[in-house]
């Protein structure tokens, strides 16, 4: 280890040739000074001292205020305050003003190095500690970056999952395939342009994907029954909601999409199923999913009429506001841009994966139409 270089400020040359001469005989290196002023130009000049050695008072200069400015400049170089003022008060002013130790004169020699040699091990582990926090801090930051990576692929890895399920359903219900695409698009492009934390956005996507997920459990006599239900078959196709929480809300990721799959059937006028909620009792996603739900099937073909032109889907959104709508969010989703919807519906017909969702961009970079508390 190389010697520390030591700083020794003293208006008294004799003493400070004595504190040096000490220290030297110990292998430390030693600059002495005569002065506070010249103290500073000192350390100004060079900053690899590893300890300071000063008298407290000195003529035209004021101790404590040098103190100050030292350690304040030199948070990590030790300060030992060697005086004659034998004062309990002014040690502790020295100490509330950064020095490290206090020595009274006349010393001895030991008490000189051993003031000495805690104040550079005081530095030393002072410095390993900073060393020892900035390696954490590295790797804290690297575990953090990899943990990050680790949750995007298992959350990738899920939506993959999520995709098949949707891809399943398809297969059973030809008549709606891509109907969970666009929905899901449409959900999560309304999600953003009410400004909803990005978390957020993706849950309400999910339920959104998921919303019909419990028909796998229906039989095909009446999912693909081509003429109208009877009260009884009603009452099963009914059963999908309460189907679909059931088998997503046992999966911990799912458990929010879960709540938007029980109540995508559900009316803001009380109306709907299964439990007839009302209101802000509805799941907020569930709410927003109704009007991309509607949006979807009226401008989507059927065996009984062609698509209809998005502005009579937002006719009929109008009309229903406050019924089967949540007014606000329809009243949110009528300034947005019609062309909007047919360009995520292109995106989707080309190929789009079912859960990819617009860029975070995408809705409120085009079009602002004011943000609501929502809930």
């Amino acid at each position: 280890m190389l010697p520390a270089n030591i700083l020794v400020v003293d208006d008294g040359e004799s003493v400070g040739e004595v504190i040096s001469s000490i220290l030297s005989a110990e292998g430390y290196l030693c600059r002495p000074c005569s002065t506070a002023t010249e103290a500073l130009e000192v350390l100004h000049g060079r900053a690899d001292f590893h300890l300071m050695l000063s008298d407290l008072m000195m003529p035209h200069a004021d101790g404590l205020g040098m103190l100050r400015k030292v350690s304040l400049s030199y948070p990590d170089m030790p300060i030992i305050l060697v005086t004659a003022v034998d004062d309990v008060s002014t040690a502790v002013d020295a100490i509330h003003c950064g020095a490290y130790d206090y020595l009274r004169k006349p010393f001895h020699r030991q008490a000189l190095l051993a003031s000495v040699r805690r104040a550079l091990e005081h530095q030393h582990l002072k410095r390993q500690n900073r060393e020892y926090q900035t390696m954490l801090e590295s790797l804290v930051a690297d575990r953090t970056q990899q943990l990050t990576r680790a949750l995007g692929d298992l959350e990738r890895s899920y939506d993959v999952t999520l995709q098949a399920l949707g891809a399943a359903l398809d297969l059973r219900d030809a008549e709606t395939e891509g109907h969970s695409q666009r929905v899901t698009a449409y959900s999560s492009a309304l999600a953003r342009t009410m400004r909803l934390p990005e978390e957020m956005v993706r849950v309400i996507a999910r339920g959104a994907f998921l919303h019909d997920i419990g028909k796998i459990a229906i039989p095909d006599s009446i999912l693909r029954k081509p003429g109208p239900l009877t009260d009884e078959e009603t009452a099963v196709m009914r059963e999908h909601c309460l189907i679909g929480y059931r088998m997503l809300s046992r999966i911990p990721f799912l458990r929010g999409p879960s709540e938007i799959v029980y109540a995508h059937q559900e009316r803001f006028d009380g109306t709907g199923y299964p439990r007839g909620l009302k209101g802000g009792q509805i799941p907020l996603g569930a709410r927003i999913f109704a009007i991309a739900d509607t949006l979807d099937a009226m401008t989507s073909d059927r065996p009984y009429r062609l698509a209809l032109p998005p502005a009579a889907a937002r006719q009929e959104i109008e009309r229903w506001s406050g019924l089967q709508f949540d007014p606000d969010i329809a009243s949110i989703f009528l300034r947005m841009p019609e062309h909007l919807w047919g360009e995520l519906r292109e995106q989707i017909s080309l190929g789009a994966s079912g859960l990819l969702l617009p860029s975070p961009g995408h809705a409120n970079q085009q079009f602002t139409v004011g943000s609501a508390a929502f809930s």
